[in-house]
Order: C-alpha cells, then sequence, then structure tokens
C-alpha cells in the first residue's frame, strides 16, 4: 500500500496560512492592549481632575480669617487663600494658591502650599511668596506646587448680593495685587465659581464649573 505525503507546494501554503492566522491573532491581542492602555489613561485623568476639584473644595472648605490678614484673594491671575492646618493646629495656617502656568507649550492647573505659619510675619512673607509663584516661580517655589490637570483657560467668580460676580468688580472685597489689611479682609464671598476650559485630547474637554458655597451659608448659591 503506497502512503502519499503533503508535497512542497501544500506544506507552504499550510505554513503561510499559520503565519497569516498569528499575524491576525497578534494584531487582535496588540488592539486589545492599546484599548486596556487607553482606558487606563483616560481613568486617570479623571480621577485625577476629580481629586483636584476635591482639593479645590477641601480648600475653599478650611478657609480660615486670621486678624487684620486676607482670608481670599483673586488678582485675575492666582487665587491666593488661608487655610486650616492638614495636620494640626500646632501647625498653624497655611497659604494655599491656583494658578495656571504655561508649561512645555501647554496651560497648565497648579496648586501650591506653603508651610505651617505661627505668625503674621510668617503669613505675610508667604502671601507674597505665593503672588511671587503664580508670577515667576524660583525652584525654592516650584518644590511646594503640584500640577493638577491641563488647563486651557480658567475664570473665578464670587457670589455676592445674591449674584455671581467678578472678583475684580468695584464692590470686590480686596484689590488686584493688594497687601492684606484688615480693611479688604473683613468678608469672605458666599460662594466661589471656577470655570475651567480643558484642553482637547483629554478624558474631559470642554468647560467644567464648579460651584462652592460658604457652610456658613444656608440654601444653594449654584
Amino acid at each position: 500500500m503506497r502512503v502519499r505525503g503533503f508535497t512542497l507546494i501544500e506544506l507552504l501554503i499550510a505554513i503561510a496560512m499559520m503565519a497569516l492566522l498569528a499575524i491576525l491573532s497578534w494584531r487582535g491581542l496588540d488592539g486589545m492592549v492599546r484599548a486596556r492602555t487607553l482606558t487606563e489613561a483616560r481613568a486617570d485623568e479623571v480621577l485625577t481632575l476629580q481629586v483636584g476639584l476635591s482639593q479645590w473644595t477641601a480648600d475653599l472648605d478650611a478657609v480660615v480669617q486670621t486678624p487684620q490678614l486676607s482670608a481670599i484673594d483673586w488678582n485675575g491671575q492666582v487665587l491666593r487663600l488661608t487655610r486650616r492646618s492638614t495636620q494640626s493646629a500646632n501647625e498653624g495656617v497655611l497659604v494655599v494658591a491656583w494658578t495656571r502656568r504655561v508649561q512645555d507649550g501647554a496651560g497648565q492647573w497648579l496648586r501650591w502650599q506653603s508651610a505651617g505659619l505661627t505668625t503674621r510675619g510668617e503669613l505675610q512673607e508667604a502671601w507674597q511668596r505665593a503672588s511671587l509663584w503664580a508670577q515667576n516661580p524660583g525652584d525654592a517655589e516650584r518644590r511646594r506646587e503640584v500640577a493638577v490637570t491641563p488647563l486651557q483657560d480658567w475664570q473665578v467668580f464670587y457670589y455676592r448680593a445674591d449674584a455671581w460676580t467678578n472678583p475684580l468688580s468695584s464692590d470686590a472685597s480686596t484689590a488686584t495685587g493688594a497687601t492684606p489689611t484688615a480693611t479688604v479682609s473683613a468678608v469672605i464671598p458666599d460662594g466661589v465659581r471656577v470655570v475651567l476650559q480643558l484642553p482637547a485630547g483629554q478624558a474631559l474637554a470642554g468647560r467644567i464649573t464648579r460651584d462652592w458655597v460658604r457652610p456658613t451659608v444656608s440654601g444653594g448659591k449654584s
């Protein structure tokens, strides 16, 4: 009985078919890996933004008024505020600042925080450092900043006299670039609204509005 084997052509065809199946399988796996990586990256972007907005709210919730010093100030570029320490009462208060700065050709929303402050002199110095950080930061200031999220543009509004207004308008309680004084620090706004314009290409893009209401104010202001 004669046994017939595969011809060379049949073997080559079989090998070519297996190679094609391997390539298709690899492309499918590669596509799945890429999709998973992209999904994880998008999820990280959303989580980072959520954490940043939560920190923004926590800073405002912890705003504290100290004698003859400002509690909150927006000068069109940076929002500065004094807040309770996150550690203990013995650490004093903190100066926190938020701004947008262009880094490597892209806008970034940034947060800066001072060390614990226990004297008026330390607080005034940190207040000025926060302003310097927003305009022309040095290495010392950059070490205390955290990049929150890419940001194309942003705006801040105060809720005063039953309306959302520009903090720099004539009825604002603080003046642009003013040094903290008893007069300008008298009023903490009933609410603060931040409007973020997120760039395209992110997990979340476009306009996002976040309203904060001073805890001692009754009723919603959003």
